[in-house]
């Protein structure tokens, strides 16, 4: 790891990174591309040593109290966090000046901050994104090495439903010929219905790849499943978007499961719902669960 001063965290879109980096070890991720103009190793993390402190001083000079993102780019639940206790502080001070949370990370680290969770859910709004790409826990391991695993996961999403705190899914990214499976995304939903989660985000069955992650990417699939790069290259050569031939066929059950259950699986909706704050009135604190 390695300190960096910041003059500003928050994004013009109300977003925050934590950290720069990641120590997951995901064989897909997209935060390794070159655009985006990384000038450290992915796993030298970036902390941001006055992170705390300069979304304070954005916090305090809002205006109007709204949502307040994280996770998109870098995990706030990495190891580091452990120690650092960063998104801690970062989500004390999201709640004490009464903003809301859309919190995304793939491990069960976030229960620590379970306190934190509730009590901006109780005053305002409180959403945990969960990642989950694959059902099969041994194959998780190996695409996933470093993180929670997908069982892990889904016990975090019961957790966040029996203490009122709603969850979104991103179903998301799907591997072709690995785990673009009806078996995995089947046992994906049963979890979510399970759980009851809020809502679903799956763009389509695949993932995408550039310069920097595809690079990454390919090298663990000469370690991990040999032959895989070169069925890669010969169905996709080098392209961006990387589509399953399932696609159609598994987002149909996706679809068709979610509207039978009640689960938000339309992209602008679910983007609609974790950007908007809701304060809550003092008749629904008192019917929070653990309030009565």
């Amino acid at each position: 790891m390695h300190e960096k001063e910041m003059k500003g965290i928050l994004s013009a879109q109300n977003g925050i990174n934590i950290y720069r980096g990641c120590t997951h070890g995901c064989i897909y991720c997209d935060s390794r591309s070159r655009c985006y103009q990384m000038n450290h190793d992915f796993e030298d993390i970036e902390v941001k040593s006055n992170g705390p402190k300069v979304l304070e001083d954005a916090l305090r000079r809002k205006r109007k109290k709204c949502m307040i993102g994280t996770g998109a780019m870098s995990d706030s639940y990495i190891h580091l966090e452990e120690k650092l206790e960063n998104t801690r502080k970062c989500i004390e001070l999201i709640h004490s000046y009464g903003f809301g949370l859309a919190i995304q990370t793939k491990s069960a680290r976030i229960l620590r901050d379970l306190d934190l969770l509730k009590k901006i859910n109780e005053k305002t709004k409180c959403v945990v994104q969960m990642t989950l790409t694959t059902y099969d826990e041994d194959l998780c391991k190996i695409i996933e090495p470093n993180v929670s695993t997908t069982k892990e996961r889904f016990e975090v999403l019961k957790i966040m439903r029996d203490n009122g705190i709603p969850t979104i899914v991103w179903l998301s990214p799907i591997l072709p010929f690995i785990n673009d499976t009806e078996e995995s995304i089947q046992g994906i939903l049963d979890y979510c219905i399970e759980a009851k989660v809020h809502g679903i985000i799956c763009f389509g069955i695949g993932l995408t790849l550039r310069e920097g992650n595809r690079d990454y990417f390919y090298k663990k699939l000469d370690e991990h499943f040999p032959g895989m790069k070169s069925q890669y290259i010969r169905r996709y050569k080098y392209a961006y978007q990387i589509n399953s031939s399932n696609n159609d066929r598994l987002m149909n059950m996706i679809k068709k499961t979610c509207e039978f259950h009640g689960i938000l699986c339309d992209i602008e909706e679910c983007f609609n719902y974790l950007h908007k704050l809701e304060e809550r009135n003092e008749y629904e604190q008192l019917m929070l669960p653990g309030l009565d």
